[in-house]
Order: C-alpha cells, then sequence, then structure tokens
C-alpha cells in the first residue's frame, strides 16, 4: 500500500510565559492577608492531584513554604479521586513521579484511603473527604483550570473538582460520577458549596497554562467568591488551550496518551470524540480513525481512554496495568474508556487498518495528522492533502520538505519530531 507523504508543520499557540514562579506563588499569597483569617500554629491540609501540571512541583513547595513563614503547619493530602489506584502507596507513587516528595516539599505528604460523611446533598447521596483533610484547621487545593473531558458547563475541571472528586477519594469520586448519571455534574458545585459553608477552605491556588503548556498565571481563590473566579479562570483558559487547526481528518494518530496528558488519556476537547453514559460527542476535528501507538511511562500502566482509540498496538496493550485501568474507569462510571479496540503488532499494520477502514479515499489522498499527544500541539506531522489548508492558515508553517512516512526496521513509526 502507498503511504501519503508527511511533512512537518509548526503553528503559532496562544503564549503568556510567567517568568518567575516564585514571585507569582507569593504575589497571590500576598493577596488573600491571611494573618485576618489563619493563627500561627494552625494545621493546613494542602490538597495535590495527579494531573501534569506545568512546575506543579515548584508551585507547591513554594505555596508550603509560604504557608510556613506565615507559622502555619501545612502537609500534603493527594487528592486525585481513584487515580494510582486508590491506594496510598499507588497515591504517593503518583505524586513521586511528578516530582513531589517530602524531601523536596518539605513537608509530611499523608496518604491513606480512609474517608468521612462531612454532609448530604439534597439529592441524598454523602458528601465524604480525606480524614486528614477534613480534621485539619484550614485546607488548600491546588489545580489547573481548564475545560473538562467528560462535560461542559460555567465551572469543569478545576478548584471545586478538586474540592469534590479529588479529595472525595475512590469513594467520593464514585459517588459523584454516579449521581451525575442522572442529575449531571452540577453536583460538585452543591457539594464545593457545602465544604465551603461547613470547613474552613483558606483559599484555592488555581494554575493557567497558555497553549505551549507553560504557566500563565497563579490566581489565590477565596471562599468567598470561589465559583465566580473559577467560570472566569475557565473562560481564560478555554481561550489559551490548543487545538488541532484543520477539520475533516480521516486518520489522526497519537503516539501516546496517559494520565500525565489528560485524564482520559487524550483530551477529547483536541480530538473531538467522547463515549460516555454521560453524553457521547463528535465534534471537530472530526475524525474517521485514531490511532493510539503508545502509552507514556507516566502514565504508570493506567490507559483509561485507550476505549476512545479504533486501533493501537500489542505493545500498548502489553504495557496496560489493567487494574488501574479498570480501577479508573469503573469509578467515572465509563467502562467504555478501558474497552481495549482491534491492535496489532506494528504501526505500519495499524496504519494499513485505518487507511482500509476510511471509505473510498487513496491513501495518498488521505487526510492524515500525527501528533505526539493532545497536551503536545506546537508541532504536526500532516499528509499532502492537507497542504492546502496549512498554506492559507497563517498561524501556520511548513518547516520540513514533504517526504515519504518513515517507518522502522520493525514496521514502526520513526520519530520525526
Amino acid at each position: 500500500m502507498l503511504f501519503p507523504e508527511m511533512s512537518l508543520v509548526r503553528q503559532k499557540l496562544h503564549a503568556e510565559k510567567l517568568q518567575d514562579i516564585p514571585v507569582a506563588v507569593e504575589s497571590a499569597l500576598e493577596s488573600l492577608h491571611l494573618a485576618s483569617v489563619a493563627k500561627p500554629g494552625e494545621s493546613v491540609a494542602v490538597a495535590v492531584g495527579s494531573r501534569g501540571v506545568s512546575h506543579i512541583p515548584i508551585i507547591v513547595s513554594e505555596c508550603v513554604k509560604r504557608l510556613k513563614d506565615r507559622g502555619l503547619k501545612p502537609f500534603i493530602v493527594p487528592a486525585m479521586g481513584s487515580h494510582g489506584g486508590n491506594t496510598p502507596e499507588g497515591e504517593l507513587s503518583v505524586l513521586a513521579r511528578l516530582g513531589i516528595d517530602q524531601s523536596f516539599v518539605g513537608v509530611p505528604i499523608l496518604a491513606a484511603e480512609d474517608v468521612v460523611e462531612i454532609g448530604t446533598l439534597d439529592i441524598g447521596i454523602p458528601i465524604v473527604m480525606d480524614r486528614r483533610a477534613a480534621e485539619a484547621d484550614q485546607i488548600v487545593v491546588i489545580n489547573r483550570v481548564k475545560p473538562h473531558t467528560k462535560f461542559r458547563g460555567p465551572i469543569e475541571s478545576g478548584l471545586t473538582k478538586m474540592l469534590t472528586i479529588g479529595l472525595g477519594k475512590g469513594q467520593g469520586a464514585a459517588l459523584y460520577h454516579r449521581a451525575a448519571v442522572q442529575h449531571t455534574f452540577g453536583i460538585l458545585q452543591d457539594a464545593a458549596r457545602h465544604i465551603l459553608e461547613s470547613r474552613s477552605v483558606l483559599f484555592g491556588l488555581a494554575v493557567l497554562e497558555d497553549g505551549y503548556k507553560d504557566v500563565s498565571r497563579i490566581c489565590a481563590v477565596r471562599p468567598e467568591n470561589w465559583f465566580e473566579a473559577e467560570r472566569t479562570l475557565l473562560e481564560e483558559a478555554r481561550f489559551m488551550m490548543p487545538s488541532i487547526p484543520f477539520d475533516l481528518i480521516d486518520i489522526l494518530i497519537v503516539d501516546e496518551i496517559g494520565k500525565d496528558i489528560s485524564g482520559i488519556g487524550m483530551d477529547s476537547n483536541v480530538t473531538g470524540r467522547h463515549r460516555d453514559i454521560v453524553g457521547d460527542f463528535y465534534t471537530a476535528p472530526h475524525v474517521k480513525r485514531i490511532f493510539v501507538r503508545d502509552l507514556s511511562p507516566e502514565s504508570d500502566g493506567n490507559g483509561n481512554g485507550i476505549g476512545l482509540a479504533d486501533v493501537t498496538t500489542r505493545r500498548l496493550v502489553d504495557a496496560l496495568d489493567l487494574k488501574k485501568t479498570y480501577t479508573n474507569a469503573l469509578t467515572a462510571i465509563s467502562p467504555e474508556k478501558a474497552a481495549i479496540p482491534m491492535y496489532f503488532e506494528t504501526d505500519h499494520e495499524c496504519i494499513q487498518t485505518c487507511l482500509n477502514t476510511i471509505g473510498m479515499v487513496k491513501p495518498e489522498a488521505a487526510r492524515i495528522i500525527r501528533i505526539k499527544n493532545t497536551a503536545t500541539l506546537e508541532t504536526l506531522l500532516v499528509s499532502r492533502a492537507i497542504e492546502g489548508d496549512v498554506i492559507s492558515n497563517p498561524d501556520l508553517e511548513i518547516v520540513r520538505p514533504w517526504e515519504p512516512m518513515a517507518f522502522d526496521d520493525t514496521g514502526n513509526l520513526r520519530d520525526r519530531w
């Protein structure tokens, strides 16, 4: 089969890089006037999640340092729902891979599975929280604000999600996801509102990233304007978020998926594809076939989201930790996302399968896009059929001559980045 020629294209993304993260953290905390709401000696549970937020170790350590400077006693609580297999060992391992360990942040990291019930929603489900966080004098949550992969709303992925699903551990995450099937994810705001009223939440530290995954803003949010601030931050994040600048794609090749990249391995806001009991959607870039090549090492075997692909490789399947993958998918009430698609030994076979199943399209005329992952979109490999789209877009630039799709001796794609 004749495969199409490919070329490397660079796109101009929204750039707004923060130059000094420690100074930004200090400035954010200074705006809170913490001395008026927190007493020296009080314990502070600092909730940290599992996402690969840019510079998260520095952000966490600087936040902890500033709290200690003010006479407070911070400690880290893993707030990642069921991630890490919902075990203390798994949570500590996830944080360590992010660069967050006790020696670096300088305070204890208290990981455990047990939660306590701190209230009940009007719909009758309990609101649960990590015991150590619930018993602390103060709570701080640190998270990136961004569009969610599962639902649309005025508040999606960020501080509210961390306060509810994150600190709810596996039990809370499962309860909220199950309830959302009938009641939508608006219940997270109801749960967060109860937590903000019944617990002493000191602040949330929101992180925004630009199109290049650089930290663009760090904002401290007080409980009294929690939801208003997060709504505004979400719109800023949505504006800066990168995308695939083409529509009507025959084949999307994704080099890697993983929990460090997206909650579902590959961001549905980028791929345009989502399958879920709370609602399927197929939006731009309207892809016929998705081929996923590998699982990122940082995902530690969690392949949640592989079910959104049409084709994959045996090496990815062999890299799966099914217990972690299934735990994550079942907690999110999304068994479809853990479904293993058709898989083959080599990339060559996978691409050939895709080309054979896109309709009456000649292989050399197929519209093919290859990306490293859905979080890294500055450069893309595109097929010759998309050349016109590239030329007509002033934000795109062809940076390498057209050349045949390159495979190594084992039949796998060469690294062309």
